[in-house]
């Protein structure tokens, strides 16, 4: 619901100016996967290289923003509607101030992400999926989320009773069978590098 007596203002400070100072190009870089998958330790290892090389990051995770801004949220199909939507909106604001932005969320869902990547734009979207089989994402279970879900403790957990949808065209696919942390960062940082995110 809109409100006509909010209006949007703009800043005297532009998204131009803050790009510049910080000599780079804006963008969110989306993970997507299943739990376990690796999401989040692919990111931090993402951001830990940009770090490194100068650049303005910064990494929202699934869990850290379920501890605050979207804390009022559970994991029904349409909860996870809204958490993602509100993940999307406060990207956007990131990409704003100028900040390569890290996401680290399941978001399973196709339509979701579709929406994220329209908030955006299509040039400051970048899906990055982080392939990992279901398999290993359970022998992993670090959080003991797998044995609960198959125990029926969990309901709506996604790779169990709940779809996982994956990418159908991601701009990076990331398979981690057989590859480390490391590599799967560069593959992330190169792909920046290429396309001029860096520069």
């Amino acid at each position: 619901m809109s409100d006509v007596n909010v209006v949007w203002h703009e800043h005297t400070v532009s998204h131009q100016e803050r790009v510049t100072l910080k000599k780079q190009q804006p963008v969110v870089l989306w993970f997507t996967g299943l739990s376990g998958s690796g999401k989040s330790t692919i990111a931090n290892a993402v951001e830990r290289l940009l770090l490194d090389n100068g650049k303005h990051s910064y990494l929202l995770d699934g869990d850290n923003v379920r501890h605050g801004l979207n804390k009022d949220l559970g994991f029904s199909d349409s909860e996870r509607v809204e958490n993602i939507r509100r993940i999307g909106e406060v990207s956007k604001l990131f990409v704003d101030a100028g900040n390569i932005v890290l996401t680290a969320f399941i978001s399973p869902f196709r339509t979701d992400r579709s929406q994220v990547r329209d908030i955006l734009g299509e040039d400051q979207f970048i899906e990055v999926f982080v392939d990992t089989p279901l398999e290993v994402c359970e022998s992993r279970d670090p959080k003991g989320l797998y044995k609960k879900a198959r125990a029926g403790e969990i309901k709506h957990f996604t790779g169990i009773d709940s779809a996982y949808e994956a990418p159908l065209s991601p701009e990076l696919h990331v398979k981690t069978d057989g590859i480390t942390v490391e590599q799967c960062a560069k593959l992330v940082l190169d792909y920046l590098d290429a396309k001029g995110y860096l520069r």
